[in-house]
């Protein structure tokens, strides 16, 4: 898993750096945006990024000194100290603390890369270091997304990030996904996205998962991978949709999928 964990952090050095370049253009009027995240102003969520960076650092260094996971209480003081800055204080510190992390990232030998196990904390078997990056990546593009449609409702997520996301999204249906909100119906969607390609079934039944392609789909959903990613997560309204997503069939409409997805 070596490549993989290489190539991962390749993808949040890159991020970074596209991020750092827009926080240190912000002004006050900026951070005080409504982000993508509804409930957050824009520094709100560059406070999450920070506080995640820095849980996700002592993690990682627990786990090179052999510590075993962060414990609450120290998750929870992080968790005060973000929430207790000032919108320019979040910004002014957010960049480098991802920047620790990404580095230590970077300083990971070739036998950390693959033999390390990240413990974490809250009960899920301790991912190696692919699995972890991964982790990160995935939350630093979601809400690097938040970040950039506050100024731009065609954001979208970067394709680097989506190439290493597409593939990992079936672990997270199950729990992102909510049958119910079907009001009891039942639906068999064919899913085609582009950049990168795939093909896949998703259905919706007693519970939301990935599945084979079904011969006699109740609906076909093609869209690009990203906008596909961000579906899952929540962030699909329809002034962040793209032309380019079509779904065909009677048994299901967009605004059906996006009560499936609420959001996270």
């Amino acid at each position: 898993m070596t490549d993989q964990a290489d190539q991962t952090i390749k993808v949040l050095r890159a991020g970074l750096d596209e991020f750092a370049a827009l926080v240190n253009g912000f002004t006050e009027e900026d951070l005080a945006r409504v982000s993508g995240a509804s409930e957050w102003d824009v520094s709100q969520v560059l406070s999450h990024l920070g506080s995640g960076a820095e849980i996700s650092l002592a993690a990682l260094d627990r786990a090179l000194s052999g510590e075993g996971t962060p414990q609450m209480d120290f998750i929870r003081g992080v968790w005060a100290r973000w929430d207790g800055m000032s919108r320019a204080e979040r910004a002014a510190e957010v960049v480098g603390v991802n920047e620790a992390l990404v580095s230590r990232f970077e300083g990971l030998d070739e036998a950390a890369r693959r033999d390390l196990r990240v413990e974490l904390w809250f009960p899920v078997p301790a991912p190696d270091v692919a699995g972890f990056a991964g982790m990160r990546l995935s939350e630093f593009a979601y809400h690097t997304w938040d970040v950039k449609v506050a100024f731009d409702p065609a954001a979208t997520l970067s394709p680097e990030a989506t190439e290493l996301m597409a593939d990992g999204i079936a672990s997270l249906i199950g729990f992102a996904g909510k049958a119910d909100r079907l009001g009891g119906r039942e639906a068999a969607v064919e899913v085609r996205t582009t950049a990168p390609e795939r093909s896949f079934g998703l259905e919706i039944r007693d519970a939301v998962r990935i599945a084979d392609v079904p011969g006699a789909p109740d609906a076909v959903l093609a869209a690009p991978a990203e906008w596909w990613l961000r579906l899952v997560s929540g962030r699909h309204a329809p002034e962040h949709t793209p032309d380019g997503v079509r779904l065909t069939g009677d048994a299901l409409t967009l605004d059906d999928l996006r009560a499936v997805f609420p959001g996270f």
